[in-house]
């Protein structure tokens, strides 16, 4: 059961759960970067795309992808490569186990690029209100004092088994805006080794909603202190058109 009191106060900051309500669709034109992509030799450099995203089922739409004339399709339990006409190029099924995992590939074609993004950016764009789903497990943990001495309040997430996220278990931190200013995973797709301290700022309002514009990631310690000296992958929001 979710800790009712928290997750009120994060979906009143983030535009409220009656705005969102109404929602049914964002579409959000971004850029991404980063090194940990070029682990797979799939490494997206400053691509620049417009993601589509249904807020009420787990679908998203990457274009162009994986280069100009097509565009990539992610759904909760695969992905595929089309058209602009709807043709199929290339598709495959991904079977997350319980704990959410699945099977981990040494290198990475599209495909394996286009899942990954689709559910790191799906995940994204529909936190906190995710977190009202059936199946979610919410809980406050202990705050946490940011470098800066700003204290960010915490909540720990058990996702539904098999849901297609980065981890099943994750933290997320909460300035004293109510605020989301940073979450903790592990990117099982990449491995055990890939735990992610993922820094949001720049929050702009669009059309009701608080989205961060810009992301971050720096390794994790097991201590929970980020590694700041290196960023792994960054994103930035130019626009979210809301429908």
């Amino acid at each position: 059961m979710a800790d009712i009191s928290l997750l009120k106060e994060v979906i009143a900051s983030h535009g409220g759960a009656e705005r969102w309500a109404s929602v049914r669709q964002l579409k959000l034109q971004l850029s991404l970067g980063g090194k940990l992509l070029a682990l797979k030799f799939q490494s997206p450099r400053s691509r620049a795309l417009v993601c589509t995203i249904k807020v009420r089922q787990v679908h998203a739409v990457l274009d162009p992808f994986p280069h100009s004339s097509l565009r990539g399709v992610f759904e909760i339990d695969g992905v595929r490569i089309e058209t602009g006409e709807g043709e199929v190029i290339a598709q495959r099924r991904y079977i997350r186990d319980t704990e959410g995992r699945v099977p981990r590939r040494i290198i990475w074609d599209d495909l394996d690029l286009l899942y990954f993004l689709g559910y790191a950016l799906w995940n994204y764009a529909v936190t906190p209100y995710l977190f009202l789903w059936p199946g979610f497990e919410c809980r406050e943990g202990e705050n946490w004092i940011e470098q800066n001495g700003s204290c960010w309040r915490t909540l720990h997430v058990r996702y539904p088994p098999g849901f297609p996220t980065h981890s099943r278990e994750q933290d997320y931190y909460f300035d004293e805006q109510m605020l989301l200013r940073r979450l903790d995973y592990t990117a099982y797709a990449f491995g055990e080794f890939a735990r992610g301290a993922h820094f949001c700022d720049m929050h702009k309002v669009f059309d009701g909603l608080v989205l961060p514009t810009h992301r971050v990631v720096y390794p994790r310690r097991s201590s929970g202190q980020p590694v700041r000296i290196l960023s792994v992958m960054e994103g930035w929001i130019d626009n979210v058109l809301v429908s």
